[in-house]
């Protein structure tokens, strides 16, 4: 972890109304950083411009206040940075590190052997070498990873521990821009945790094996990578991680029925920082925080 005071940061993406889970991320983030006398940034991730709405912004931090998990800086808004993602692509570009790519999402599933089926989608630098001027139109633009064998990337998770992965086999070059012009998430995440000194972050563990993705953007932008902590998921009583659809769980329903306090001390029970689900301020928490204490399996609620 980089030198000084820690900074933490919370970045939702504004496409509904925060669930359980969400504030579980808010609240386990929102702990590290003051637990070790660190402050915490809220960043709305809304570069989606098809999905975001300022209204769904608006309620998360209405939803944070109530909870108590104020936050230190921002909000700050990717949607207002297009212009500094467009100066690191360009220094990227310049570096020979991306390229331009036609593919359409059919055509990279058909290249995909079994072994993949579990979702994630590798690509294979289809157009990684191709001449100039042979395919026209819109192009996502790519990032380029190192030759299979020479992209092995290791990092220590502040929960789960070492972490290794060969980025030509785990992920394929990456979008660093959208098709439609949209930023990726990748890159827009690298350069605002750099920029806006962020050196921990804290999230759910289906973000883990992003890590390295960025991790390395970060090592080819001249940046410090932040320090990764990730964390169990909370899941529905089917095994499923909780998700803006279980509305049962989302903040509307809850806080028709709860206090903040009670929110709190029912995550805080989850999370193995107090043994009885009693109500709790998360100030009340900070004293009780420890990562020995949050288990690594995912959660049931």
């Amino acid at each position: 972890m980089q030198e000084g005071i820690i900074k933490g940061r919370f970045a939702p993406s504004p496409t509904g109304r925060m669930h359980l889970g969400n504030v579980f991320s808010a609240l386990l983030s929102w702990l590290s950083a003051k637990s070790q006398g660190g402050t915490w940034l809220l960043r709305i991730e809304d570069i989606d411009p098809q999905r975001s709405k300022q209204e769904y912004a608006e309620l998360i931090m209405d939803d944070l206040h109530w909870l108590g998990l104020d936050w230190d800086e921002g909000p700050y808004y990717q949607s207002e940075r297009g212009d500094i993602y467009e100066h690191y692509l360009k220094q990227l570009t310049d570096n020979g590190l991306t390229y331009p790519c036609y593919c359409t999402r059919a055509d990279i599933l058909a290249t995909q052997a079994p072994h993949e089926s579990d979702g994630r989608v590798v690509y294979k630098g289809t157009c990684r070498n191709l001449a100039p001027g042979v395919k026209t139109g819109p192009a996502a633009i790519r990032m380029k990873v190192p030759s299979e064998g020479k992209g092995i990337l290791s990092f220590t998770d502040g929960h789960y521990g070492m972490q290794t992965i060969d980025l030509t086999t785990h992920c394929g070059d990456f979008i660093v821009r959208r098709k439609d012009g949209a930023w990726a998430y990748q890159l827009a995440v690298v350069v605002d945790d750099a920029l806006m000194g962020i050196n921990e972050v804290v999230r759910g563990c289906d973000l883990l094996l992003s890590s390295p993705q960025q991790i390395y953007l970060a090592q080819q932008l001249g940046f410090a990578p932040p320090h990764f902590t990730h964390l169990p998921l909370l899941c529905n009583k089917q095994g499923q991680r909780l998700s803006k659809r279980d509305q049962s769980l989302d903040m509307a329903a809850l806080r028709t029925s709860n206090t903040p306090e009670e929110i709190i001390g029912m995550l805080a029970h989850a999370a193995g920082l107090q043994q009885s689900n009693e109500p709790i301020t998360a100030q009340e928490l900070v004293g009780e925080f420890s990562w020995d204490k949050i288990p690594t399996n995912n959660i049931i609620m």
